[in-house]
């Protein structure tokens, strides 16, 4: 039974990969010219983030009601309204650059933030299938796949941001060619909608149940905190990589690399976590992510940029996925639609936060760039100190079975 589970878990992991490279390149398309087309429009330089920090704050009110769709309807469905929303963003999005509006821009950040969301559903998709002992291989296989959407995107915003007068029209637009094609994948997705359960089916642990359970609340704070700062250092990449004298080819490339940095450690992931233990995983990530804020506080060459910044993928990379496979082994398939979109709410509330404090302690804390950008890294640390030590307060607590 093991045998079948996995040979079907892996022809849909082929698919999901596939989904997270193709319609994944939008989002370092998006995230390297949000902040930049944002400046652009924008009245005041402090609101050059929002763009982004919108798609995030949409990204996380639709994470509870993505999770009820998949959990009614398969994941198939939840997918295709995901791709619906980031192709209707780009239009969106495309029409507030061509009338140099800044709140339409804004509106189309909103929808695709529906994208977003259900692109964080992915990782959970590809465990559904999955044998216990395939699971993290699993999760880790799909955030793989963002390799390539870490060479699409960037290469693809450099060959259409100019295609046009208006700048960055082009990459907007083709961001909805993303999305129409890349859509059909989900079509050869074969996963089963989960049954409706009966009068008499367990319900599972309510919400705050679930996240009362220690493994659950720690598996939480170190996946917000993990993909907070992340967002938080690279939300302000680019402004900082620009407003220290470089080019926007150059903030493209650090933002690639790091994007490569994310997703390029999946492949062993998976059989790291099954070797060592998902909390030493999750522990190497959070020092990982400490270290790049330390480089990138010592100085802003264009080097520096680079280091930090593939530092901070690794990191988040160890980060996420530890968390991710420790919250998928410590609910029951009956909790699965609330507890993912209890999940994604949380995570991504925490992503929004510091979307929004990026843009403000990055072109607002300071009269600099680099006096900016320094603010923005030295904001790591107590999200650091939380994670750390929620996460020694687990692996330290005396109930064997940390339940």
């Amino acid at each position: 039974m093991t045998h079948v589970n996995n040979s079907r878990a892996k022809r849909n992991v082929v698919v999901l990969v596939a989904a997270q490279a193709f319609l994944g390149a939008q989002m370092p398309i998006i995230f390297i010219i949000g902040g930049l087309a944002g400046q652009s429009l924008a009245s005041n330089v402090c609101l050059a983030t929002l763009p982004i920090s919108l798609i995030v704050l949409s990204s996380m009110f639709m994470a509870t009601p993505m999770s009820a769709i998949m959990q009614k309807y398969g994941r198939r469905a939840g997918f295709l309204v995901g791709a619906t929303g980031g192709a209707s963003g780009a239009v969106v999005g495309a029409a507030g650059l061509y009338l140099g509006s800044f709140p339409i821009f804004l509106a189309g950040s909103l929808l695709t933030g529906v994208y977003m969301s259900a692109h964080g559903f992915y990782r959970f998709a590809a465990t559904d299938t999955a044998s216990d002992e395939f699971r993290p291989k699993a999760i880790s296989y799909v955030m793989a796949g963002g390799l390539a959407s870490a060479v699409i995107g960037p290469q693809l915003m450099k060959l259409t941001s100019d295609a046009f007068v208006i700048p960055f029209l082009g990459a907007y637009l083709m961001v909805v060619a993303i999305n129409v094609v890349g859509s059909g994948l989900f079509f050869v997705l074969d996963i089963p909608k989960p049954d409706a359960p009966s009068a008499d089916a367990p319900r599972g642990r309510t919400r705050w149940e679930l996240i009362k359970t220690p493994r659950i609340a720690v598996a939480v704070i170190c996946g917000t905190v993990s993909y907070s700062l992340m967002n938080l250092m690279m939300t302000s990449t680019p402004l900082a990589v620009v407003g220290c004298g470089f080019t926007q080819n150059n903030a493209a490339d650090v933002v690639s690399g790091h994007v490569l940095a994310m997703f390029a450690p999946s492949f062993f992931t998976g059989h790291l976590i099954n070797r060592f233990g998902v909390e030493r995983i999750m522990g190497a990530g959070l020092l990982i992510l400490l270290a790049a804020g330390t480089v990138a506080l010592s100085g802003v060459e264009l080097g520096h940029f680079f280091v930090a910044l593939i530092l901070l993928g690794i990191g988040w990379n160890f980060g996420f996925i530890g968390a991710t496979t420790m919250l998928a082994s410590a609910h029951e398939p009956q909790e699965r639609g609330r507890m993912q979109g209890l999940n994604d709410l949380i995570v991504f509330g925490g992503v929004t936060m510091a979307s929004l404090a990026s843009g403000g302690l990055m072109n607002c804390s300071g009269g600099t760039p680099v006096e900016g950008w320094n603010a923005v890294n030295m904001a790591m640390v107590p999200l650091l100190v939380l994670a750390g030590g929620a996460l020694l307060w687990l692996v330290l607590r005396p109930d064997p079975e940390m339940a």
